[in-house]
């Protein structure tokens, strides 16, 4: 049954029914879309819009509609169009004309932008939730392999040796980030739009601070036409969730090929692997692979979502229905991402012994031979020159830095002592870096104390 009806003379075809209808994928909106209806019918009573005993009625039902839901008993039918119609139409099954007197001083333009906020506030609150708990299992696995030394690289190429605990951290801060910028999000929509009306607010003597406070946001929203027209909390979900997935799929990438063999850094569990129809040998990292993959879907939905959103005029349009769709496939990708990726990481084998080894290829040490020169009296540009050519002179002879004699060393810089070989170790490599944020193992543990107490603070 159609409510908006009185206007035509003809049925609507079955084909615009179905292209029309949103109720396959809103129906996940269907509580949010009741508790919305409470509070908006309490106000009502309230304002003497409609009568005490005529709220009472329709609370009532509206509880009953959502005892059915819950339970799996409410049909969802493809010609009630959307999860606001759907609602209302059992609403007036059950309550006969008086179901009709909710709709009152409300469109479902307004009703579902406040559907969307409400159903947004409690996923980015349970997507916060899973971050958090990954940061804290990331903290504690750089807490127990604090003392592994691994390359780190620029341009994938070994660039200086640091501690694996610093290079995990460096995604912890990441996702820190991502949890702050969530948060920001469910702080800026939590406004209510109820009573916004189509566009333009309404002639009835509504009380949209009692709706708001009713609900937990923090205020009504302030102009009407935006009220409805505006989805930036939907794209910046959809941004953020874009950035997290980007996080962790860089994660992923390195995780794919730290675990080759050619790597053997990280070995996945078994749990956590998959294997080959035709090659036995092979362990498979397929969770890191579909989370690189799923990645690209999650950009998907904020690309698909800016494109629809572009050219719109104020102030509702029916374009704004393809919001639903591709925000709840990226919050499913994100939860499930986030549900797997924690305890995949935490069952993976470290080994500590090839990530050391190579570390101590590539002349990793070398600035730590320039920075040697300067503290001997050269000017870093010098130094540096210097240091270039002991790499040079290794290369063609076949040997590491630290494998050079003292004459040999002698011969690429007079000021070169002794004391060199301490200096140019994998170990004091680390164990110097003691600026802010560095990778000395002091640092590193800074950074721990400081994330702890951060992660402390959050919901």
């Amino acid at each position: 049954m159609k409510l908006w009806k009185g206007r035509f003379s003809e049925r609507t075809n079955e084909l615009l029914d179905k292209f029309n209808a949103s109720i396959t994928f809103d129906k996940r909106l269907a509580e949010y879309d009741i508790c919305g209806s409470l509070a908006h019918v309490k106000m009502l009573a309230k304002q003497n819009i409609i009568s005490k005993e005529d709220a009472s009625v329709i609370e009532d039902a509206l509880k009953r509609i959502l005892s059915e839901i819950k339970s799996g008993e409410f049909r969802f039918n493809i010609e009630d169009e959307d999860i606001h119609m759907a609602v209302e139409v059992r609403l007036t099954e059950i309550a006969g004309s008086v179901g009709g007197k909710l709709h009152t001083a409300r469109s479902r333009n307004d009703q579902v932008a406040l559907d969307l906020r409400l159903y947004l506030r409690d996923e980015l609150a349970k997507i916060n939730g899973k971050i958090k708990d990954f940061s804290l299992g990331l903290l504690e696995l750089a807490e127990k392999q604090l003392g592994v030394i691994m390359p780190g690289y620029t341009h994938m190429q070994i660039a200086q040796p640091i501690l694996f605990s610093h290079y995990l951290l460096a995604y912890l801060q990441m996702l820190l980030r991502d949890y702050a910028r969530f948060k920001e999000i469910r702080q800026r929509l939590n406004l209510s739009p109820l009573g916004a009306g189509a566009l333009a607010g309404t002639t009835f003597p509504i009380d949209r601070r009692f709706t708001a406070e009713k609900l937990g946001f923090a205020a009504p929203t302030e102009n009407s036409i935006d009220s409805v027209s505006d989805r930036d909390s939907v794209l910046e979900t959809l941004a953020a969730s874009s950035i997290l997935m980007m996080h962790l799929s860089r994660f992923s990438e390195e995780i794919v090929l730290y675990s080759t063999s050619e790597f053997a850094f990280f070995e996945l569990s078994d749990a956590f692997s998959t294997g080959s129809s035709i090659m036995p040998q092979k362990k498979n990292p397929d969770v890191t692979e579909l989370v690189r993959g799923k990645t690209g879907r999650v950009y998907g939905s904020l690309i698909a979502l800016l494109t629809a959103m572009k050219g719109l005029p104020l102030a509702y349009n029916k374009d704004l229905q393809e919001d639903k769709e591709p925000l709840f496939d990226t919050l499913d990708t994100v939860n499930a991402v986030l549900e797997i990726f924690p305890p995949m990481l935490l069952s993976m084998r470290i080994n500590s012994d090839a990530m050391y080894s190579a570390a101590a290829k590539g002349f990793s040490t070398a600035t730590d031979l320039a920075d040697y020169l300067v503290l001997k009296g050269e000017s870093f540009r010098n130094a540096h020159e210097a240091a270039g050519r002991a790499v040079s002179y290794s290369i063609s002879v076949g040997k590491g830095l630290q494998k050079l004699s003292l004459e040999e060393f002698r011969q690429i810089s007079p000021k070169v002592e002794e004391d060199v070989y301490g200096f140019i170790s994998v170990e004091a490599a680390v164990n110097r870096r003691k600026s802010y944020g560095g990778t000395a193992k002091e640092q590193v543990l800074v950074q721990i104390e400081n994330a702890k107490k951060l992660l402390a603070t959050f919901d």
